[in-house]
């Protein structure tokens, strides 16, 4: 996932972005209770689990935790490392025998395979862009000299490591396109190594800075570079303790990392993070500091134009941390920020940092659809917007006058529109459930785009049909929820196994866009739904605010109306209904299973968070609490104890059939959330379908993961959820 300083930081902090021939040929079962093709006695016996006898008394209130004992780090800890190996061992022995294992992996693997392009980035003549010619575990950087010069490749991340898992992260050049600065991710985890290259001769440079996470990169000339890091934890807690004491930091090029100056630092509010940017005409540094996943921010401002030992004097700029603040540019001594004081969904604002007093303008006002974000390209602003969860662009002049409407006829994603001012043109992509991302070229003087790089596909986008639908909640509130099926499922009109997608947290923005195992489920005759449930940031604050915290019951209404408006549509019926969610998502799944086992036949809790009592005792769980609340208090302790999927398993109930995934290195959302939830749901007595686990080794919580490793996931996944909701794939499933 990508890091989208600063606004975003709950997408940061705890995120995964979701990860089904020819219909007419690919038939589903007439009977949706028809039993799967594996029997559920071909689950070997769970393994046995260590049951302590540990309660605790909170709030008045005895709560069991026998499991506490798997929170411990599997890379540290003989005993969770021998259940790992036992549970992979029971797990991958099942999903091997499922007859549409093959399949997917086989097709995922054919879809997935296209080249495909990441947006270019403009630095001096030269232009770096991503590129993965297919099936490479990790993309390759690249740069060309001018749009028409001949590529050259810079970063081969696949020669890193032997397993594909060492990866490229983010990467910056410096503003002339002289040097790179980029980050190492190793194994999935958060942390990351930052180090810098010379472009022209392809050499790396000796500067090497660690301990950095959750971090911007942000140059200052090629003088050196912006960077947040965190002190280094302690023996053996790299990938479990709590992240406290974020400082922002000055790497001056050519120098060690123990030179390095410190730039900000609040060791009086250790729980504060800090990021910066610097401005395009390189004359100010923006510091955005944030207490946790919520979008309120402090921001300070640094003249870079200051030289000698004053130089890092922060001046404020917006105090408190009461609202968003998302830096756009700057130009001269004025400065652009959206912002969403005094407007729930976003305006745009700006201020002379040269004028003492000096109030700020409003540029554009709020309308009715969410500002996502604004650029200046050239001469001119671009904003994003969206609306019903779809994206909107639109093109005004440095006064906030329209001059343009980016024609966007189609349900999708627009994302990019990155430059500087003074550019002639920008770069962005459209993407939709259809459709992997092309990229346009905008030309800023003309209004007009062409495609830049189209993928060469294996399938037919226009034989499947993009829908949105509406639905109403438990308490009658207007929920969006896309609708995606080939075109001759649509027209039969008949029930399918369908798959539902969810998240609804953190002001997170569910949008539509390409997944090759989305596309294999679709084509083996399923039904993809995404449902933008309240909790999200699709509709902006109050949208957010309705699914969080005393709210959260909310999202959970919402996904459960999801499910029952499709049996209701009739575009799945009971039995077919699988749920899948990541992360926040996982929770999200856990929790609604809880609730209404009966309404789903299969469910895929990824890296979720399950012990809503004690997630704010790891890594980045802290950060947290702007949703969930806080544990240790009596009124949250409440609310979270009502739903923490872990405390809440119903024994004498019938459950769907269930397959856990995490990570051993997952240190955003620890692992041990996913084991302790395992172990209650084997040891429960709710019914005979399979409640496994699956557990990856050298991954995290879904960035950086390598293509070998995602394909097998989604694989194992999908022919999971296929056999419980009946899904048959096409009649060549049994090739390799």
């Amino acid at each position: 996932m990508p890091f989208r300083p600063p606004a975003a930081l709950a997408a940061l902090l705890l995120s995964l972005v979701p990860h089904p021939a020819q219909a007419g040929d690919a038939m589903t079962r007439s009977d949706p209770a028809a039993a799967p093709r594996v029997a559920a006695q071909l689950v070997a016996p769970y393994p046995q689990t260590r049951r302590d006898p540990l309660v605790e008394t909170r709030f008045g209130e005895a709560v069991p935790d026998p499991y506490r004992w798997l929170e411990a780090d599997v890379r540290n800890d003989a005993a969770v490392a021998d259940w790992v190996a036992r549970q992979n061992r029971v797990t991958s022995d099942y999903l091997a025998r499922l007859p549409a294992r093959g399949w997917f992996a086989r097709r995922i693997r054919e879809l997935t395979d296209y080249e495909r392009f990441g947006l270019p980035v403009k630095a001096g003549r030269r232009y770096f862009y991503l590129r993965n010619a297919g099936l490479q575990n990790q993309p390759q950087l690249w740069v060309r000299q001018g749009l028409d010069g001949t590529p050259r490749l810079l970063l081969d991340p696949n020669r890193w490591a032997e397993d594909g898992a060492t990866a490229l992260d983010a990467w910056k050049p410096s503003g002339d396109g002289r040097f790179l600065l980029y980050s190492v991710q190793d194994g999935g985890s958060d942390w990351r190594v930052l180090r810098v290259l010379d472009v022209r001769t392809g050499q790396a440079l000796p500067d090497t800075v660690r301990w950095a996470k959750f971090t911007a990169l942000a140059w200052v000339g090629n003088e050196g570079f912006l960077y947040s890091r965190f002190p280094a934890p302690a023996k053996g807690q790299a990938f479990q303790q709590l992240s406290y004491n974020q400082s922002l930091w000055f790497h001056r090029i050519g120098t060690p990392q123990e030179a390095d100056e410190l730039v900000y630092a609040t060791p009086d509010r250790p729980e504060l993070g800090h990021v910066a940017e610097v401005t395009a005409n390189g004359r100010w540094a923006v510091i955005t500091s944030s207490a946790g996943t919520d979008a309120r921010h402090a921001i300070h401002v640094v003249d870079l134009r200051r030289r000698g030992p004053q130089r890092w004097q922060p001046r404020a700029l917006v105090g408190g941390l009461d609202h968003d603040w998302q830096l756009v540019e700057a130009l001269g001594s004025r400065v652009w920020f959206v912002t969403n004081r005094d407007a729930p969904r976003y305006r745009l604002v700006s201020l002379d940092l040269e004028r003492p007093g000096a109030d700020w303008r409003e540029v554009v006002p709020e309308g009715a659809n969410k500002l996502e974000r604004a650029t200046i390209i050239g001469r001119k602003l671009v904003l994003n917007y969206l609306q019903d969860a779809n994206s909107r662009a639109v093109v005004v002049d440095l006064a906030g006058r329209p001059a343009q409407e980016l024609m966007i006829d189609d349900i999708g994603t627009a994302s990019g529109f990155t430059g500087r001012p003074g550019d002639a043109e920008t770069f962005y992509t459209f993407s939709s459930f259809n459709r992997p991302a092309t990229i346009y070229r905008l030309d800023m003087a003309t209004g007009q785009a062409k495609p830049f790089a189209q993928p060469a596909l294996t399938f037919d986008p226009a034989r499947y049909l993009v829908e949105q639908r509406f639905f109403a909640s438990k308490d009658g509130t207007r929920v969006p929820l896309f609708l995606v099926r080939s075109r001759a499922v649509a027209a039969a009109g008949k029930p399918v196994p369908t798959l539902l997608y969810g998240y609804g947290g953190f002001d997170v923005s569910l949008t539509p866009g390409f997944a090759a195992s989305r596309m294999a489920w679709l084509e083996a005759g399923g039904a993809f739904a995404l449902a933008n449930i309240r909790g999200g940031g699709e509709y902006g604050k109050a949208w957010h605010d309705a699914g969080r915290l005393g709210n959260k019951q909310n999202s959970f209404d919402d996904f459960i109306a999801a499910g029952e408006f499709l049996i209701a549509e009739g575009i799945t019926a009971k039995g077919r209904l699988a749920i899948q969610g990541g992360s926040n998502g996982g929770l999200l799944v856990g929790a609604v299973v809880n609730q209404r086992p009966d309404l789903f036949a299969a469910a895929n809790p990824a890296v979720g968070v399950m012990d809503m009592l004690r997630f704010d005792r790891f890594t980045a769980g802290r950060y947290w609490v702007d949703d969930y609340g806080y544990p240790d208090r009596e009124p949250d302790f409440r609310v979270l104890r009502a739903y923490s999927p872990y405390h809440n398993i119903r024994p004498g109930r019938d459950y769907p059939a269930i397959l856990v995934t995490t990570a051993d290195t997952d240190d955003r959302v620890v692992p041990g959330h996913s084991f302790k939830y395992a172990a209650a749901l084997q040891a429960a007595e709710i019914g005979p379908r399979p409640h496994l686990i699956r557990i990856e080794t050298r991954a995290g919580h879904g960035s950086g993961k390598p293509t070998d490793k995602a394909i097998e996931e989604n694989a194992d996944v999908l022919a999971f959820l296929a056999e419980w909701t009946g899904l048959q794939v096409p009649a060549d499933a049994a090739a390799p």
